[in-house]
């Protein structure tokens, strides 16, 4: 299954997560959630209803929201 992003356009945090993933060449897939209510509903149920973007998921499993220390988005 691998990474899955859910981001909203033109999120600074979002392209930092983008950026981390691609200089270490890792895939990963990335969705629309302010865009597309079917993915933003998917990234709710994720995150237990929390909205931060980038909403990261790993394997199937939540790994967390926001980007950077502390986390932003």
């Amino acid at each position: 299954m691998g990474i899955v992003i859910y981001v909203k356009p033109g999120c600074p945090y979002c392209q930092q997560a983008r950026d981390h993933y691609n200089s270490r060449g890792v895939a990963f897939t990335e969705y629309d959630a302010q865009n597309d209510r079917a993915r933003r509903a998917e990234m709710l149920a994720y995150s237990d209803g929390d909205p931060t973007v980038p909403c990261i998921v790993e394997d199937g499993r939540y790994a967390g929201s926001g980007w950077g220390t502390p986390p932003r988005g």
